[in-house]
């Protein structure tokens, strides 16, 4: 079943060429797959329809995540996989070609400045880079903190407060945010969804046009806003965070809204979607 909500008289979009899709909520739910979400990627794979699969999770670099999924049926190409430390790289990388940064965060993160040829520093560096990691230093936020009162600029990967764990939630990236601008009066910039900044880098890494390209979510606040605010075609599915009574409350609305992604999987095999 799919539900097309009425776009209120926009102009008739063009058929998906190009697909996004949220990892966490869409394709993988408590650690396991959703049902039909292998065989989604398989027929774009089959078709040999270019997509990403996006997600704010800057922990792992792309190949972690490709192995991860793989570890759950999941056949993703690690150049199929676009994370919010990769946007955060590239960002960072058109704003200040060869900078310097204090980072906290993990291999994702660091491995993504390092290819971006950033030099990784806590001696006067031009950024403080927060990302998610396990373990958040008392010291590293210390540091941190004193960086940015010494002029250092603030850039985080993602807003996410929380983030999963088998033990219950815990505090994410933007939780810690919250404490350094706390201490510093200074807030963050954050590269990862809802900023449709993360949208657009994912559109230049496929040669995408946004009127051509679909993105999938779990989330009206952050995948779907995202998606409207760079101008793709937006489909909610209901397997995550964001419930079908739910989307109502929203100024914005998807282009479509389905159960899961299973429902997806004819339009993924159709040429030119």
């Amino acid at each position: 079943m799919i539900l097309t909500c009425d776009n209120g008289g926009m102009t008739e979009r063009k058929p998906i060429e190009y697909w996004l899709s949220d990892m966490d909520g869409v394709l993988v739910h408590e650690g396991s797959p959703v049902p039909g979400a292998a065989e989604f990627v398989e027929r774009l794979s089959a078709a040999g329809t270019p997509f990403l699969v996006l997600t704010n999770n800057s922990i792992y670099t792309r190949r972690d995540l490709s192995a991860r999924l793989a570890a759950l049926g999941l056949r993703v190409p690690a150049e199929s996989i676009w994370t919010s430390a990769l946007a955060t790289a590239r960002f960072l990388a058109d704003q200040r070609p060869q900078g310097t940064a204090y980072v906290i965060g993990e291999a994702g993160l660091t491995t993504a400045l390092h290819e971006a040829e950033f030099v990784l520093t806590d001696i006067d560096p031009d950024y403080v880079v927060l990302g998610e990691t396990r373990t958040y230093s008392f010291s590293q936020i210390t540091r941190a903190i004193r960086l940015i009162d010494g002029g250092a600029r603030f850039v985080a990967t993602n807003p996410d407060p929380v983030g999963p764990s088998p033990e219950g939630s815990l505090p994410a990236c933007g939780a810690v945010a919250a404490m350094i601008t706390r201490a510093t009066g200074v807030a963050p910039y954050f590269v990862g969804k809802p900023n449709p900044l993360m949208m657009r880098t994912a559109l230049n890494v496929l040669g995408a046009h946004s009127e051509s390209t679909a993105m999938v979510g779990d989330r009206m606040d952050t995948d779907i806003v995202a998606g409207v605010e760079a101008g793709l075609e937006t489909i909610l599915v209901l397997t995550g965070v964001t419930r079908a009574e739910e989307v109502e409350r929203f100024p914005y609305r998807p282009s479509r809204v389905v159960p899961s992604i299973a429902d997806l999987t004819d339009l993924a095999g159709l040429a030119g979607g």
